[in-house]
């Protein structure tokens, strides 16, 4: 059995598919469903069963030697959650049980790390404490569970991989608000509104031209199940394109894809002075030593295949 815990958000319901495409169905779907529409990730899905988060933890015990696998996608996402206390129980000491249950048991253990760790990337984006910071709780909370991770590795029993997600995008993210994808908001923009809107340009950087390393959701499923399939190479790893585009580029991809829609620049934030990732780009260096060759998607093509999902109804079929 394969544990996929955020199976129903939205990578985790992405590997969980991909999974379901290479013939396994005996996964077990780790989440905690609240109010809200994630539910309808798991409708497209095939799997054995789903637990909630915490009963998952409490009953560790009755799963010792059933599982092939983790793929520890569960987390509070939300960068603009202050609540550390919270932030910290549920996305370091949660994955620090779960990476310890994975060690006794000898299982492999592939978790979410995050490009946030990185700041404002001014000491570049190599898997490096020189490079790393925290702008927020969550930054600190992943970065504190890499660190964490690293004291282990040396030590390990089974294989242990963090993968630090740029900013990714893609299909079943409609549940995660305002922190779904730059391409998912521009997209429900355009289609409510015909407009595109962006933040105006700071520090001297031109309207729309702030920068990111946008990564397609189908990379990261690859990358994740690639790992597995290597049995061994363990260690933390980015998992971006290794280059940025800017937030103009990803407008014009959408409104190419849909066929109409304007661009509109509205005032930055003050809220978010200081605290914001102006340009991100994995530093692939790491990833690609360890032997990973299977490449990345152009983004253009992405997102045109993005939005035709979206335009068909944005969820996974069951029958597929």
């Amino acid at each position: 059995m394969i544990v996929v815990t955020g199976g129903a958000g939205f990578i985790g319901s992405n590997i969980v598919k991909e999974l379901n495409r290479r013939g396994r169905e005996d996964i077990l779907v780790v989440d905690e469903l609240k109010e809200g529409e994630a539910f309808k990730n798991l409708l497209g899905l095939h799997f054995a069963d789903y637990i909630s988060k915490d009963d998952f933890i409490e009953s560790l015990a009755d799963f010792d030697d059933s599982i092939d696998a983790i793929f520890h996608e569960g987390a509070c996402s939300d960068t603009m959650e202050y609540d550390v206390g919270f932030m910290m129980r549920t996305n370091y000491d949660y994955s620090k049980t779960l990476l310890h249950f994975a060690q006794e048991e000898e299982i492999p253990f592939i978790y979410a790390s995050s490009a946030s760790t990185y700041g404002t990337g001014k000491n570049g984006f190599k898997e490096e404490d020189r490079c790393e910071e925290a702008l927020n709780p969550y930054a600190a909370s992943k970065l504190l569970f890499d660190r964490y991770v690293r004291k282990i590795l040396p030590h390990a029993n089974s294989q242990i991989v963090g993968l630090r997600y740029f900013n990714v995008y893609g299909f079943q993210e409609h549940h995660k608000g305002k922190m779904a994808s730059i391409a998912y908001q521009l997209y429900q923009q355009i289609q409510e509104s015909d407009r595109a809107y962006l933040f105006k340009g700071t520090d001297g950087i031109p309207d729309g031209e702030q920068k990111r390393d946008f990564v397609f959701v189908k990379d990261v499923v690859e990358v994740n199940l690639w790992f597995l399939e290597q049995k061994g190479a363990s260690g933390i790893y980015n998992c971006g394109t290794g280059q940025a585009h800017s937030f103009n580029e990803v407008a014009r991809a959408v409104i190419n894809a849909v066929g109409h829609g304007q661009i509109v620049y509205k005032e930055f934030p003050k809220l978010l002075k200081g605290k914001y990732q102006n340009f991100t780009q994995a530093d692939q260096s790491k990833l690609l030593a360890a032997g990973y060759d299977r490449g990345f998607h152009d983004l253009n093509a992405a997102i045109k295949e993005y939005c035709d999902f979206l335009n068909a109804g944005g969820y996974f079929s069951y029958v597929d």
